[in-house]
This record gives structure tokens, C-alpha cells and sequence, in this order.
């Protein structure tokens, strides 16, 4: 991004949410300093109580370039950490950008946010993700993320032209229309993100999707951290539609039929009949993974569609866990 004469660049902030990143810390700040040289940026590290040795490394790193910065986020949770950078540093800045620390970005991502920022006057600018692995069962949970089949469809994971749109994944967001609603709702540990990009939308501020840049997500690397996450997601959601009485979208009816079908297989002893949407869903997935890797080429195309059923299965367990859960009435309180 290039300062012409008697223009002033936005005055931004950089905010990474972490907890045990002391893999990819350091890394991460080195792709983003020459950004943040650009755009006299500070970096804050909000750490939420890691213990293998990334608040070592990240007070190294600040002790040799004044720009990091580490703050205690005795909250642990990534709203949390979010709203107490905006809280305590951001007074004097016009936007923050938000950096997920286990996420790959492009070395111009910053540069471009601001600028989409200030040729829209967006009050958010969003990104599309590009998921990517590296391990065989992240490369196919990668595989099913990347496909209809695994994001429904979802406008910030497929990707598309620059638009406006109600929700993508956070990037940059200006301070004052983050304050202005509330930040982030701290009783929210997942899906935070959608929660807030509703508020945005209700109270008349504009969210726009840049496709001149984006992020690379690398999924879990286990089926059981994978099954926890996504269970996590059903939540959220679900807390979503509970404390803004709103309606789920069609691509997250078809997945919140799982659980329920799953778990009427089990009246199959009384009729055979009751296992057949089961079977319809697993034949649907495992079809997919089998089209992936036949005719895309895709070597871990079959487990793709295993990783899918367990995305599905999870986020419908979460989703309807919520719902009955007896303190659910609680769960949209701020």
C-alpha cells in the first residue's frame, strides 16, 4: 500500500488471539512485520495462558521490536482477547485487523484490507478462507471444507467476486463500529464471529467480502478434534438462533438433520424403514468422497467423505444438544 502525498494512511492495529502457538508465533509475526512497518501498525499478542513457551518467545521477540507487544488474557477465549485489545489500545486507532495465529497469510493481506477499507468505507471487511492440510486426514477434512459438501455453500469459504454480504470471516473491522454494538459477546466461545456480524447488520453498518486477498485454515488433525470443534460450532449456532429468535439458513438445515436421523436408526428394530435416512446421508457423503477421488483425482477423496459425516454429525449434535440443554434460555444473555 502506497502513502501518495496528502493522503494519511488509516491509523490500524493488528490483534492475534493465541493460546500454545509456539509452532507458528514467531512465524507469523515475521510475515506480518513488513505490513506493519508499512502501515505503522502495532502488533498485539493476547495470549490466553499458553504454556509451551509462546509468551517466552513472544517478550522476545517484543524486547528487540517495540511494535509486539504481549497482553494477558486471563479469559483465555478469543472474544475475550479481542475486546480487551480494542478496550485498552484502541482509542487511537481507526480499524483493527484480526489474525487468527494457527492461520497462513499472503505478505500483502494486511496492505489489502486497508485499502479495501478505505475505497468501499466499509465498516468490516471479510475474507474468503482457502483451507488447506498437511497431514492425510487434515488434506481431506481440507478436501471436504473446500466443497459444498463440507461449507453448504457458505459465500466466505467458496470465495466469489468482492460484494457486500451479511457474514464472512473477520479481518478487519473498524473500532468504532465494533464499540459502537458492543464488540464481541464474551458468553460466546465459538461463532462469536456470526453473532457479531448480526448486530453489525441490525444496527445499519456494512460488512464488505474483499476478493483481493484471503486466509488459509488448516483443519484439525484428528477425528476427535474435529468431532469437539464442529460440536462446539452446532452450539454457537444454536445460541445464535436463540438469542436473536432468528431462522436457520437453508445450508444449515439439511446438516441439523443428522443428529436426528442418526439417532433414529435405532428404531430399527421396530422397523427397518427408520434406518434408511442414515443410510441415505452416509451413502451421500461416501458417494461425494468417491467422486472426489475418482474423477478430481484427489487421493484422499474417500476419507473426505468420512470427514464430512463427521462435521455433519457434530455440528447437528451441538446444534440440537443446545436447544433441549435446561440453561439454553440463559445462553443468549450478555
Amino acid at each position: 500500500m502506497t502513502d501518495e502525498p496528502g493522503t494519511e494512511l488509516p491509523r490500524t492495529m493488528v490483534v492475534i488471539p493465541c493460546l500454545d502457538e509456539a509452532v507458528h508465533i514467531a512465524d507469523l509475526i515475521a510475515r506480518l512485520m513488513p505490513s506493519a512497518e508499512r502501515l505503522d501498525m502495532p502488533i498485539l499478542v493476547v495470549d490466553g495462558g499458553s504454556s509451551d513457551g509462546t509468551v517466552s518467545l513472544v517478550e522476545d521477540l517484543a524486547a528487540r521490536n517495540p511494535r509486539v507487544r504481549l497482553i494477558e488474557n486471563p479469559r483465555r477465549i478469543q472474544s475475550a482477547a479481542i475486546n480487551m485489545a480494542v478496550a485498552d489500545h484502541g482509542e487511537t486507532y481507526d480499524y483493527f485487523i484480526r489474525i487468527d495465529a494457527h492461520g497462513g497469510y499472503p505478505d500483502d493481506y494486511c496492505d489489502r484490507l486497508v485499502e479495501e477499507a478505505v475505497r468501499t468505507g466499509a465498516d468490516s471487511v471479510v475474507v474468503a478462507m482457502k483451507t488447506a492440510g498437511e497431514v492425510p486426514f487434515q488434506q481431506a477434512t481440507a478436501l471436504a471444507q473446500n466443497s459444498p459438501l463440507g461449507n453448504g455453500g457458505s459465500k466466505h469459504r467458496a470465495g466469489a467476486t468482492g460484494r457486500w454480504i451479511d457474514h464472512g470471516h473477520h479481518a478487519l473491522m473498524s473500532v468504532a463500529a465494533f464499540r459502537a454494538i458492543g464488540g464481541y459477546d464474551e458468553s460466546f466461545s465459538h461463532n462469536e464471529d456470526a453473532e457479531l456480524d448480526h448486530r453489525l447488520n441490525v444496527a445499519g453498518f456494512q460488512i464488505w467480502m474483499t476478493d483481493r486477498t484471503f486466509m488459509t485454515y488448516f483443519p484439525r488433525t484428528t477425528p476427535d478434534a474435529l468431532f469437539r470443534q464442529y460440536f462446539a460450532y452446532g452450539r454457537g449456532r444454536a445460541r445464535n438462533v436463540l438469542k436473536h429468535r432468528s431462522v436457520p439458513k437453508m445450508r444449515q438445515m439439511i446438516p441439523l438433520m443428522v443428529a436426528p436421523a442418526v439417532a433414529g436408526a435405532l428404531l430399527a428394530v421396530v422397523s427397518l424403514a427408520a434406518i434408511v435416512p442414515a443410510f441415505v446421508w452416509i451413502g451421500a457423503c461416501l458417494a461425494y468422497g468417491g467422486w472426489l477421488a475418482l474423477f478430481r483425482g484427489e487421493r484422499n477423496g474417500l476419507l473426505a467423505g468420512v470427514s464430512a459425516m463427521i462435521m455433519h454429525l457434530a455440528w447437528s449434535a451441538g446444534f440440537w444438544l443446545q436447544l433441549v440443554s435446561p440453561g439454553r434460555k440463559r445462553s443468549g444473555a450478555r
